[in-house]
């Protein structure tokens, strides 16, 4: 069995709502602390305020990009992160093109996920496929192209208003990567059955906003 540290250090804890208030962005921070997460995971608005509440902690900031249809432009998405690294971002989850996937367009997925890499000066990047609209072999590609981009992550999923976090797409990325390629798995992960077959099936870090009732499961 996973210990709690170990599980913690797994969970990147989120409140990426539109409409958080200051105050469940410090109850999140707080929280974050309390259990030793490793991040917590707020909107570009919410990037400066966590990275001051987290100032002298131990617990990251990561922040999203492209966030939730992932349809602004490379230039565009590139910016976001040269805004959020001056707001304190320690990660970006940036949410890949899907049109562009569906089209067939891999280059501009490949410029749009190399443009974030590159503005992030070597930060963890991670790339959300938004697997619920993805046919098995466009989950395949999205996997190679942001292999070859050089993201350090692919995500599952935003969260937002599509099919959430799957064993089988997590085995099915773990496949399609190089080892040392991490996974982010992320959407409906709500208690602690849920992040530990996820874990099982490869991935490395959990995205949920139910980091203290998984932490809960535990006991």
């Amino acid at each position: 069995m996973i210990d709690a540290q170990e599980l913690a250090q797994k969970i990147d804890h989120t409140n990426v709502g539109r409409d958080a208030t200051r105050k469940d962005i410090e109850k999140l921070c707080g929280e974050a602390e309390e259990y030793g997460f490793k991040n917590v995971c707020v909107t570009p608005t919410q990037t400066a305020r966590a990275s001051i509440l987290l100032k002298n902690s131990p617990v990251g900031v990561c922040t999203v990009i492209g966030f939730p249809f992932g349809v602004q432009t490379p230039y565009s998405k590139a910016f976001e992160v040269k805004d959020a690294l001056e707001n304190g971002a320690d990660e970006l989850d940036m949410v890949i093109n899907v049109g562009a996937l569906h089209s067939g367009d891999d280059n501009l997925v490949y410029r749009d996920i190399r443009g974030v890499v590159m503005a992030a000066g070597g930060k963890t990047v991670k790339v959300i496929l938004e697997t619920g609209l993805l046919s098995a072999q466009e989950k395949t590609r999205a996997c190679h192209i942001a292999e070859k981009a050089g993201a350090h992550f692919v995500k599952t999923s935003t969260g937002i208003g599509t099919t959430g976090a799957t064993v089988e797409d997590v085995k099915l990325m773990r496949q399609n990567i190089k080892p040392e390629m991490e996974i982010k798995a992320a959407g409906g992960i709500r208690d602690l059955k849920t992040a530990l077959a996820m874990i099982e099936a490869g991935a490395s870090r959990i995205g949920t906003s139910s980091g203290v009732q998984i932490m809960g499961g535990l006991s």
